[in-house]
């Protein structure tokens, strides 16, 4: 039986339930992995790709640099990158399943099974060139805390880029905070604002806006 259009919906909104436990957000990921990659297509998802092109921009012909992509998923920002000569990356989420697809891609070099947040992740201070951040920015997934990790993990000179559907900037309570705390790291001297676009059709028809910030020493 083929899925309708309300099914893929039902999928996508069902994971960012207003108030979802992270642990049940994670379950349903379990469940929906094989189901992701084709859901995501069909809602236009156009995110990664405007989130990889930013990066790339910033990081100019450096097609060597060293990549973290969190909250990979099942690879849509790493096969961009690739798309566009980046071929040193690794790949961070939260999810096996997620991550057991992104490998078959033979996208990514490494495969880190973690939450990002405020715990520590297994990762030495500045290891990266530049992380990218798309689609954890999500009603039950990532808080704004996890923003430091991510600028600990970067090189002084290197990027951070960020991509949220930009309602949520307004309509997610625990948003509500983040650009004041991105404008706090910033007074903090821990990174510099580089660009705030807001870019059509993010995913399913929605804007997005992606940041991308650079790492100070």
């Amino acid at each position: 039986m083929t899925d309708t259009p309300e099914d893929v919906h039902h999928r996508l909104w069902h994971v960012l339930t207003p108030g979802i436990p992270r642990e049940q957000s994670q379950e349903l990921y379990r469940t929906w992995a094989p189901l992701y990659e084709q859901d995501m297509k069909t809602s236009q998802y156009n995110g990664p790709r405007q989130v990889a092109q930013t990066l790339v921009t910033a990081l100019g012909n450096r097609s060597d640099a060293h990549i973290l992509d969190v909250a990979a998923g099942t690879g849509f920002v790493g096969e961009e990158l690739q798309k566009l000569g980046f071929s040193n990356l690794d790949a961070l989420d939260a999810s096996q399943e997620m991550l057991d697809i992104a490998q078959t891609k033979q996208v990514y070099n490494n495969f880190i099974l973690d939450f990002l947040g405020t715990n520590r992740l297994n990762i030495e201070d500045d290891t990266y060139d530049a992380t990218s951040c798309c689609g954890a920015f999500c009603e039950g997934h990532v808080k704004c805390d996890c923003l430091e990790e991510l600028i600990r993990v970067v090189k002084p000179g290197g990027f951070v880029c960020v991509g949220i559907r930009k309602f949520f900037l307004e309509t997610v309570e625990e948003y509500h905070k983040l650009e004041p705390l991105m404008a706090d790291l910033q007074h903090r001297g821990l990174w510099e604002p580089v660009s705030r676009h807001v870019t059509q059709d993010y995913c399913e028809g929605y804007d997005g806006v992606v940041f991308l910030f650079k790492v100070k020493g």
